[in-house]
Formats: structure tokens, C-alpha cells, sequence
């Protein structure tokens, strides 16, 4: 099963993912691709992690999400991604501009092959008007192109707004 879960910057899609896999009677890893980079940022991280049960094994990787799928997959396991935007983000700002498209390539062949069940967390950014600055404008254009591919080959996909998950495919729980 591949669960995609977009939503807005506090849209409650983090909320939901783990409510998801909180629910779930396999053991749950969690693939956090966050850097705290500064204050901020370390607060949001403590502020997930808090969330977050303790049995839940952790994975902190900003980079090699795909190798880290595959490493740990196996059956009877529940993998919640959190998020991809960042990861993508991550990804831009290497000095090699072709890490990113060789990377999602990689993620969109992989997650059709694996038996664990995922979640994948992801920020909608597509919403709002275009932005000024090249990078900002690569990172709307390239997660609106990751986020079409995996909701074509995502089981089931939901949007968050308010707190409020909003079926898009798939079959309601």
C-alpha cells in the first residue's frame, strides 16, 4: 500500500500520517528528512518528535531516502515518510544539479517493488502565485512534478486543509 498525504504548511498532514500509523498493528519506521539547519527549524524537529511514540524505530535522512527504502524494506512493516518536500529541497541545494531528477527517478521506481506499506508526507506549493526568485520556482515547479508522479502510482492519495483530510484517490478507511 503507498499512501500519499499533501497538504499546506500546518494543514495537519503530519497529524494524520500519524494518526494512520499509529492505527497500525505492524511495527512503524519513521524517515524523517529534515536538517535543523537553525532554532527554528531544531524546534520543529522536537516539536514532531514529541508526537511521535517512542516504540517507533527512527531514521534521519535528508538525502538517501531511496536507499534507505530499500534497505529496510520487508513485509508487515509500516515506513511514514516525513517530508518529501524537504527531502527535495535537500536535493536542489546539492552541488550536482542532476542528484534531483536522478533521485525521484529512483524513488518512482522503487516504491512500486516495495512490501512495506508507506506514507509519504508532502507539501502542496503549488497553490499559491509563482514565485519570483530561479530556486523557489525550480522547487514549485519540481514538487508539483513529484507530487503528479507519485499520485499516479499512490493507492490512495489525500489533501489536508484545516485538520481535514480530503480523499483524491483510493478508498476511504
Amino acid at each position: 500500500m503507498l499512501h500519499l498525504i499533501l497538504g499546506g504548511a500546518r494543514s495537519g498532514k503530519s497529524r494524520h500520517a500519524e494518526s494512520i500509523a499509529k492505527a497500525q498493528s505492524y511495527p512503524v519506521t519513521y524517515i524523517a528528512t529534515a536538517q535543523a539547519l537553525d532554532d527554528e527549524m531544531q524546534q520543529r524537529v522536537q516539536h514532531h518528535q514529541k508526537q511521535r511514540p517512542s516504540e517507533w524505530r527512527l531514521i534521519e535522512e535528508p538525502i538517501a531516502l531511496v536507499e534507505q527504502l530499500e534497505r529496510i524494506d520487508q513485509p508487515q512493516q509500516f515506513v511514514l515518510v516525513d517530508c518529501l518536500t524537504l527531502w527535495l529541497t535537500n536535493l536542489l541545494f546539492l552541488d550536482d544539479p542532476s542528484c534531483q531528477h536522478i533521485e525521484c527517478e529512483k524513488l518512482f521506481e522503487l516504491l512500486p517493488q516495495l512490501q512495506s506499506d508507506i506514507i509519504l508526507v508532502s507539501n502542496e506549493t503549488g497553490l499559491g502565485v509563482v514565485p519570483m526568485g530561479e530556486i523557489t520556482r525550480r522547487f514549485v515547479d519540481e514538487s508539483g512534478r513529484l507530487h503528479q508522479r507519485l499520485g499516479q502510482i499512490a493507492d490512495k492519495v489525500e489533501f489536508c486543509v484545516a485538520g481535514f483530510p480530503m480523499l483524491l484517490k483510493g478508498e476511504k478507511s
